[in-house]
């Protein structure tokens, strides 16, 4: 947070930083945590830069000719926004959140018209108990929020080093560590994981002091590709269904466990004998498995374990969509509401799109497409269906998809509608290009 805020302001020295720190509200009780999140960032470089000591080194940076990373004191203005919603990490009732705010020129730039879109976008007859709640989680941690966090982490802790370590679960279930998410180069700690059953613990303080990206140890990732089960399946019909633990994030062969301030060790070890029950129920349903039936079940370990489908890079706008040609931003909007005239619009099943590609046609996207897990959009209104988004959309084995019909197919822009809207691109381009000539000015 703080290099990036740093460097920006070098660039643009009065800049709003918007941060959505959404699960991230109980970083601010420890000091591990609290180097990287917007408020204590935006007081630390406010008095870093009114310092003489920093005047200084700018002045001195300015004559070596080094100081292109380096905001003008001058000129440089703290503005700071930080949305939290208070209600997924502390103790607050449901929708219970909160805006931070550290504007230098919040009076003099920012009073009215941030009030004016607070009230527009909130009710007039706000919930009381919500509001209530939020006053008991702030003085909750006022009061004890360190040592809250601080057990919070132990238990995550806990759960990682069992898991990794057990016999059995250790089988069935890996638990995704620094490594797995973030690359060599953005960790100048070294540090691969938080915990090795050979080597023990790592310093999580010398990362979140120096490298680039952490990971969240509150966060556990178990990877459950070798049960030969399904990230939306082991969530429901195991964690759910049989034993009441509700999981909210999954992916294909990941389901996500996070540690707050409300977790104890009768938490974690009701956890662990659950992940025990699973891997038992596992073992006896597979271990009479023979012939096809045996051989589905390694090719269904092997997909989950090894045929992960690359996440694949955004297309591009259709060129009557994109806003700038050659650069990738569009007018969502203009596909968007064009998506509205049904007549302008056509379903495609998914295993007939390879051949309408190759044909030479272009499928472009009518509705945000967003399968769940991992929960964000593959397609967006006036996108182009690339090969390796199909590929991927194909490979991801997911039941709920949003914006897609399983029986009808894919929502996508007619022939006609799409020639319609070049034409009208295309005139007005010509229109313009008729404007600029008329008061003399040469166009290419």
């Amino acid at each position: 947070v703080e290099r990036v805020m740093q460097e920006v302001l070098a660039i643009k020295p009065d800049i709003v930083f918007l941060w959505d720190e959404a699960w991230f509200a109980f970083a601010g009780f420890t000091h591990t945590y609290r180097r990287r999140t917007a408020m204590y960032v935006a007081n630390k470089l406010s008095e870093r830069y009114k310092s003489e000591a920093y005047r200084l080194k700018y002045n001195e940076a300015v004559k070596n000719g080094t100081a292109e990373n380096l905001p003008d004191p001058k000129k440089v203005r703290i503005r700071a926004y930080a949305t939290q919603s208070t209600h997924k990490t502390l103790s607050a009732l449901r929708q219970g959140s909160m805006i931070h705010i550290y504007d230098e020129d919040f009076q003099l730039k920012s009073k009215d018209s941030f009030l004016e879109a607070y009230m527009t976008h909130t009710s007039t007859s706000p919930n009381y108990q919500i509001l209530g709640s939020l006053d008991i989680s702030r003085r909750q941690v006022q009061f004890e929020g360190f040592e809250l966090v601080e057990k919070s982490i132990e238990m995550a802790m806990v759960l990682r080093s069992k898991i990794a370590s057990h016999p059995i679960l250790s089988q069935y279930f890996d638990v995704l560590t620094v490594k797995n998410f973030i690359p060599e180069e953005y960790r100048e700690s070294g540090i691969e994981e938080y915990f090795n059953p050979d080597t023990g613990w790592s310093r999580m303080d010398e990362a979140w002091r120096n490298d680039e990206f952490v990971l969240d140890p509150t966060k556990i990732n178990l990877f459950i590709g070798r049960t030969g089960v399904d990230g939306d399946t082991f969530k429901n019909k195991y964690l759910m269904d049989k034993h009441g633990i509700q999981v909210n994030k999954t992916s294909r062969n990941t389901v996500l466990f996070m540690t707050n301030i409300g977790t104890k060790r009768s938490s974690v070890a009701y956890l662990l004998n659950v992940l025990l029950l699973i891997t038992e129920e596992v073992k006896k349903s597979n271990e009479g498995l023979v012939g096809q039936a045996e051989l589905m079940l390694q090719n269904r370990i092997h997909s989950l374990t090894k045929e992960t489908p690359p996440l694949p890079d955004f297309s591009n706008f259709y060129e009557s969509f994109q806003a700038v040609k050659g650069i990738p931003g569009g007018n969502l909007r203009s596909a968007y509401f064009m998506s509205y005239d049904e007549s302008k619009c056509r379903y495609i099943q998914l295993a007939d799109c390879t051949q309408y590609m190759e044909e030479g046609n272009v499928i472009v996207s009518a509705s945000f497409v967003i399968p769940y897990p991992p929960g964000f959009p593959i397609l967006v209104p006036g996108q182009v269906l690339s090969k390796e988004i199909l590929e991927f959309f194909i490979k991801l084995d997911v039941k709920e998809v949003h914006g897609f019909h399983r029986d009808l197919g894919l929502r996508i822009f007619t022939k006609e509608a799409l020639e319609s809207v070049s034409k009208s691109a295309s005139n007005g381009s010509q229109a313009q290009t008729i404007k600029k000539d008329d008061v003399g000015i040469k166009s290419n």
